[in-house]
Order: C-alpha cells, then sequence, then structure tokens
C-alpha cells in the first residue's frame, strides 16, 4: 500500500493563494487530491491555481454568500482547510467594535460555517478532515495582536470540542498553529532587518519557518495515517513554545 496519499479526496483551501494557504495546497496537489482555492483577489487566485492546476473560486468567507460561493465551487469535499488573515494589530484597549466583529466574522465564523457546510457528507461518508490555521499565540498571547489572540483561541477549542462529536464518524478536526513563518503578514508586521534579527534570535531554530514546513504539517493531517489524530494543535513553531 502507497503511503500519505491523497488520490481521489476533495480539499477546499481557503486564503489559498499565497503563504500557508497556498502552500499547503501545494502538497495537498503533489499528495493526489484535487484542490479548490478560495480567496479574495482574482489575479494572485488566478495565477496560483494555474500554477497548480487547482480550481478556483473569489470568495469572502467572512460572509455566509463567500461561504457558500466556495462550499458550491469545490463541491463534495473531504479536507477542509480553513485558513483566514490575520486581523490588524492594535493595543487590546483601543480596538473598536467594528473590529472586533470583523476578526469574530473573518478568523472564527468562517471556521464554523465552512465546517458546517462539509460535515454532513463528510460524516456520510466517513471520512473527512477538518483543519484550521491558527497561531502560536493561542497558547502565548502576542501584546499588540489582541484580535487574532481571541478569536484563534476561539477557532482552536471550538474543533476540539467538535472533534468529539464526529470523531467516531471518521471525521478529524485539528489546528495547525505557525511560529512565526517567513509571510507576507509577518513582513508587515516586522518591517525592519533589525525586527527580524530580534525575533529570530529569540527562537530556538534561529531562523523563520517556511510557509512549506506549515503546509507539510497541514497535508500530513489530511492523510489517512494521520486518522488517530483529532482534537489537536499541532505547533510549527521551531521551538518557540517549549
Amino acid at each position: 500500500m502507497t503511503l500519505f496519499r491523497l488520490d481521489g479526496r476533495r480539499a477546499l483551501v481557503t486564503g489559498g493563494s499565497r503563504g500557508i494557504g497556498l502552500a499547503a495546497a501545494h502538497d495537498l496537489v503533489r499528495l493526489g487530491a484535487r484542490v479548490t482555492l478560495a480567496a479574495r483577489h482574482e489575479n494572485t487566485l488566478k495565477t496560483a491555481a494555474d500554477a497548480l492546476g487547482a480550481r478556483w473560486v473569489v470568495a469572502d468567507v467572512s460572509t455566509p454568500e463567500g461561504v457558500s460561493a466556495a462550499l458550491h465551487a469545490a463541491g463534495e469535499i473531504d479536507i477542509l482547510v480553513s485558513n483566514a488573515g490575520g486581523p490588524p494589530p492594535g493595543k487590546p484597549s483601543e480596538v473598536s467594535e467594528a473590529a472586533w466583529q470583523a476578526g469574530y466574522d473573518t478568523t472564527f465564523l468562517s471556521t464554523v460555517r465552512l465546517a458546517n457546510g462539509v460535515l454532513t457528507g463528510m460524516r456520510e461518508r466517513r471520512w473527512g478532515r477538518i483543519i484550521a490555521v491558527t497561531s502560536l499565540t493561542v497558547g502565548r498571547p502576542a501584546p499588540t495582536l489582541p484580535v487574532s489572540n481571541a478569536m484563534r483561541a476561539a477557532v482552536t477549542n471550538y474543533l476540539r470540542t467538535l472533534a468529539l462529536e464526529v470523531a467516531a464518524d471518521g471525521v478529524t478536526c485539528n489546528t495547525v498553529a505557525p511560529g512565526y513563518t517567513a509571510t507576507d503578514r509577518l513582513k508587515a508586521l516586522n518591517s525592519s532587518p533589525a525586527d527580524a534579527e530580534r525575533l529570530t534570535a529569540r527562537i530556538p531554530a534561529r531562523r523563520f519557518g517556511q510557509p512549506s514546513e506549515v503546509g507539510a504539517a497541514i497535508a500530513f493531517l489530511a492523510t489517512n495515517e494521520a486518522a488517530y489524530i483529532t482534537g489537536q494543535e499541532v505547533l510549527v513553531d521551531g521551538g518557540w513554545s517549549i
């Protein structure tokens, strides 16, 4: 039997046009899955999908309409990778109610809606993988990312709870929590070489992670070999959380 294959499986990856989402999609395709990418910006999305040989759909999953569009475009879904962009930084006491609501819709409620949309089919087929991308800040909150800290913790505990309900149906629910990873968001938050140097000096691996390293963890959780792993948070952080 060939190990670590996803031939015939269908995957939906949100936030799939770049960064960690695109890296995860790349590995899912490499393992044989048929992938649909969803993101908000058509140009980068189409370019990424064409390079992978994947399907694509423009969808803003912070809205019910966007979730419906993504689910409809992907069709029967065996693997859901819920990957939402991070909310903007700020001081906890200064975050507006509108920013809290946007973070709730984009990061938390999108995962709930997507999961609800795929669960019936997964349970009927007795096979499914729900994987959300969160952050190491779930366990170690970043002082200037209050919305991200809160919403990603909510996603983590939601999927832990859902895992208890659907484990006997062959559906697993896990989160992958990246550490400091070389994405556009990290560059935006740490714009100077001095910022990057200070951060990497605190990481036991002494470097930033690569999106491909996070994507590989996501792809592994989607395989048959990971069928007994559920309700878990997988940290990919170069030892930061030790």
